[in-house]
């Protein structure tokens, strides 16, 4: 299934909305606006294979970029808008983009990119007009809406988030169909295990440019249902946007669920919910905690997996489940999972090592980096790889994540894993938002230091920071407890509410 099959179906559906305008593209219109893109972008001298990039808000013609991209056998890659120029530019020359799409509203990031990318051929400004881009509604309007007789199927060329450094371009080989042709993925894993079809409504918070965003608002298209497409997260916004909507799917990440969660009550109940049957979240571990309160405000109807942006392997989890096994991220649902040591050496149930998948359907690399593809893979077994993950598996096959390898704090010879540590805060009253990372320690190796974004109503200073000590002892081994405390007004994290540790750690190595 396509946008396609729909605007023969239901023309006039909604295929995505935008909950902060209200503003909506029916299925007959992504349908014809995507053929046009694609058909310009053909007639432009674009061929399977070659790639066209994506730098928007969250509009909803953004799934028309999309849609033009797969039905004409091309890399989409959708850029992070928050980048700086230099940033941007990086992704845009690393994965070969010859054609970028622009939102109006990023003008000034834009202009700068156009002497910064100069392998860019083809420049398309969504609103107006500015040096050296076209009007994308003059591009559309200026080709036929009839469907290239030849319409192979795309697919998205996404960079990580660059949590621990440069990001990485995700490269998987075209898929061999059309794109009317089933086939795909994420239908045939997320339609039975969350139950999504044409009668779906899916609430899409996060910024599009991310691999779920994108992925899921898509894969629903696929099937027929409508996105609601939010500007940002908004924690009121979101519980809204539910009742005004009748959404029956939505997707978050942990951060998320903590802000809802510190609304005043009167809020949290104002709004009627009744509608919403899975809440799916994933991205980052979730506080046993923060999932315990959110199953028991929204019910049972909280989804969780694991996956990443690599498409290597996934688990899933539901609330029954969950419940049993607090703090698992469920069971492989896509290919095998196995936990190895340092040596590559595999580890009985219930040790902890890095987790590897094993898959011989997916391939993937990582773009013009041959040397992080090989970090990737297991040194003995060459259809098992990994993206750093350290987690354990019990008995009944249910996979535990401790954390990023990268993350993990060696103090005095003993491993601590910083989101532990984190999740012990997530909720307390006087946190915003908190970070843990290692410092260099002449004595132990590495330190535990701690990085608070107070509440607003609290005041950092010693006493803060002593209170928030003595409640870590109380709830994990004093070794694990942060050595120093340091209050900081904000914290880097991407919209999706991931931290970038390797900027944290870069602002305490320059200043140590």
């Amino acid at each position: 299934m396509y946008p396609g099959t729909y605007a023969a179906l239901t023309p006039d559906k909604p295929a995505v909305v935008h909950s902060g305008t209200g503003a909506s593209i029916s299925y007959a219109e992504l349908d014809e606006n995507s053929i046009r893109l694609a058909r310009f972008l053909h007639e432009a001298g674009l061929r399977p294979g070659d790639d066209v990039a994506l730098l928007m808000d969250n509009d909803p013609r953004c799934f028309e970029v999309y849609w033009a991209a797969m039905r004409s056998g091309l890399y989409l890659t959708a850029v992070n808008r928050y980048l700086s120029p230099t940033e941007a530019a990086y992704i845009l020359d690393d994965c070969g983009a010859r054609a970028l799409i622009v939102a109006s509203k990023l003008a000034d990031l834009a202009h700068e990119l156009v002497a910064l990318t100069p392998k860019v051929e083809h420049r398309l400004v969504l609103d107006g007009e500015f040096e050296g881009y076209q009007s994308y509604a003059d591009a559309l309007a200026s080709v036929s809406a009839e469907p290239l007789a030849d319409q192979p199927c795309g697919v998205d060329m996404l960079y990580s988030s660059g949590t621990t450094g440069r990001p990485k371009g995700i490269k998987q080989p075209l898929p061999d169909r059309q794109v009317d042709e089933p086939g795909d993925r994420m239908i045939a894993l997320f339609k039975p295990l969350c139950g999504f079809d044409e009668h779906s409504v899916y609430l899409s918070p996060a910024p599009i440019y991310h691999a779920a965003p994108l992925r899921f608002g898509a894969m629903v298209q696929a099937l027929g249902g409508t996105v609601v497409l939010m500007p940002r997260f908004d924690a009121e916004a979101a519980l809204a946007a539910i009742e005004r909507y009748r959404v029956t799917h939505s997707q978050w990440v942990p951060t998320m669920f903590v802000r809802m969660l510190k609304l005043d009550d009167a809020i949290r109940e104002r709004y009627d919910l009744s509608s919403h049957r899975v809440a799916i979240h994933a991205a980052a571990p979730c506080p046993v905690e923060v999932k315990q309160r959110m199953i028991e405000w929204w019910g049972p109807i909280l989804f969780e997996y694991y996956s990443c942006t690599e498409s290597i392997g996934a688990t899933a989890i539901g609330s029954a489940d969950w419940l049993r096994k607090p703090g698992s991220v469920g069971r492989a649902a896509l290919a095998t999972i196995h936990v190895c040591a340092e040596d590559g050496s595999e580890l009985p149930v219930g040790e902890i090592g890095v987790v590897y998948w094993e898959n011989d359907r997916v391939v993937f690399s990582y773009h013009n980096d041959p040397e992080k593809t090989a970090q990737a893979q297991h040194p003995d077994q060459p259809l098992w790889t990994t993206v750093g993950d350290i987690g354990r598996v019990d008995e009944d096959g249910y996979l535990f994540l401790t954390d990023r390898k990268a993350f993990m704090i060696i103090s005095g010879g003993v491993n601590i894993y910083p989101q532990e540590i984190e999740n012990c805060f997530a909720l307390h009253p006087k946190v915003d938002d908190v970070a843990v990372i290692g410092v260099p320690d002449e004595e132990m190796g590495e330190v535990v230091l701690a990085v608070v974004q107070p509440a607003p109503d609290a005041v950092p200073g010693p006493e803060l920071a002593e209170e928030l000590l003595s409640y870590a002892r109380e709830r994990i081994a004093h070794y694990k407890c942060p050595r120093t405390i340091d209050f900081s007004d904000d914290l880097p994290r991407t919209p999706t509410g991931k931290l970038v540790k390797g900027e944290l750690r870069r602002r305490y190595l320059t200043t140590s």
